[in-house]
């Protein structure tokens, strides 16, 4: 899905809101469209019915070495409405993202996050993520986590 769609736009606002309760301010992390269109990344949008609830996307950052690899992508967006959530739908998005970068020749998933996220560091973990070394706009932040998982 485009990242401009309404749906992706409106799930994107959303997680927005919810790092400036947690946070203070929204994720600035410099981003452009053009780094989800493939083949250079993928943007998703996931539906209950009609209804747009779960977001995610991943973009190549082969400028980021992790877990011995140059040959990354990066997780964005990853974002589950509160209505939508207990369902498993932030897990089954994730699956995605993995399944989607590595059919595209990612080698790693990294990704970061924030100690106020408690629920997404806990799904991380169990789904393998581990501590890699800092990287982008969050590098030097002290509430930031940045996590990688092989792929292959």
């Amino acid at each position: 899905m485009p990242f401009d769609h309404p749906d992706a736009q409106l799930l994107v606002a959303e997680v927005q809101q919810e790092y400036v309760r947690r946070y203070g301010g929204p994720d600035e992390t410099p981003l452009d469209a053009a780094y989800f269109e493939p083949p250079a990344g993928s943007f998703f949008v996931g539906y209950l019915g009609a209804e747009p609830v779960a977001t995610g996307a991943w973009r190549r950052r082969d400028d980021v070495e992790a877990l011995g690899s140059r040959t990354t992508a990066e997780v964005k967006r990853m974002y589950v409405r509160p209505a939508a959530r207990g369902r498993g739908l932030a897990r089954r998005v994730l699956a995605h993202l993995e399944a989607t970068a590595r059919a595209a020749g990612a080698e790693v998933m990294v990704l970061e996050t924030g100690t106020m996220q408690p629920e997404a560091l806990a799904l991380y973990a169990s789904s393998g993520y581990v501590a890699v070394p800092a990287f982008g706009h969050y590098a030097d932040a002290p509430l930031s986590r940045h996590l990688g998982r092989r792929l292959t």
